[in-house]
């Protein structure tokens, strides 16, 4: 274990970092940010997870509908978030050239998220949602631990933003006509993944519906950020 006494971390940043079981004990905490998946976070003698959880729900409506087991409900989730990114999408063209590739705090710039969320598409849902072998985009952004098991991504892609942009539209129809059809009984079955080393090692097990939630979380987090970092950048 890792103890830290009288220790002065002011302004530090600690970035995809596993602070499972981390105590913080007569600790000064002001002006603090966490952002991230956070469960039984117990402050002073509260657990306050539940409250943040809840308060998210009645900020964002739309989380309700993403996390439904009832297709239309997903469905129509589904469409507002896609609702939102096209407004997102419409503020950035109002700002300079270039906006697109600029980042905040050393955050994903709006393209990076974008083809993230691209490469998301065809993990979460076409592999474990459809059962699909298709070759991934070569220009999805990821992390960089995920790069061990996709080697085929390359990071040194450049597309233009119209191309990515172009990528997501038909991604967008695609996960809308499935959404469209699919009953609750198909998702409920487990995740077709196929076999092979492939992203996400951790799928299997899983149901579809599961998978399906993955991608609706993934689209409505990585919506907020952008949102948050276009306002930053003045948009």
């Amino acid at each position: 274990m890792t103890r830290f006494d009288h220790a002065n971390l002011t302004d530090s940043e600690f970035r995809e970092c596993d602070l499972t079981r981390a105590q913080l004990i007569g600790v000064v905490m002001q002006d603090a940010a966490i952002d991230g998946l956070v469960r039984n976070l117990v402050i002073n003698g509260v657990e306050v997870s539940e409250y943040v959880e809840a308060e998210l729900d009645r900020r964002h409506p739309v989380r309700r509908l993403i996390r439904s087991t009832d297709p239309l409900e997903l469905l129509q989730g589904s469409r507002e978030l896609r609702a939102a990114w096209s407004a997102t999408i419409g503020r950035l063209s109002t700002m300079p050239d270039g906006s697109e590739y600029r980042s905040v705090g050393g955050e994903w710039s709006t393209l990076e998220t974008l083809r993230h969320l691209v490469f998301v598409h065809e993990c979460w849902f076409l592999r474990c949602c459809l059962g699909s072998r298709r070759p991934l985009t070569a220009f999805g952004v990821v992390p960089a631990y995920v790069l061990e098991l996709e080697p085929a991504l390359d990071q040194a892609a450049a597309p233009t933003f119209t191309e990515v942009l172009a990528a997501r539209e038909l991604q967008n129809d695609e996960l809308d006509r499935w959404l469209s059809t699919v009953t609750a009984d198909t998702l409920s079955l487990p995740a077709p993944v196929p076999e092979g080393s492939g992203w996400p090692p951790y799928a299997r097990g899983k149901s579809v519906l599961e998978c399906l939630h993955v991608v609706l979380k993934e689209e409505w987090a990585h919506h907020g950020f952008c949102a948050r970092d276009i306002g930053r950048l003045g948009g």
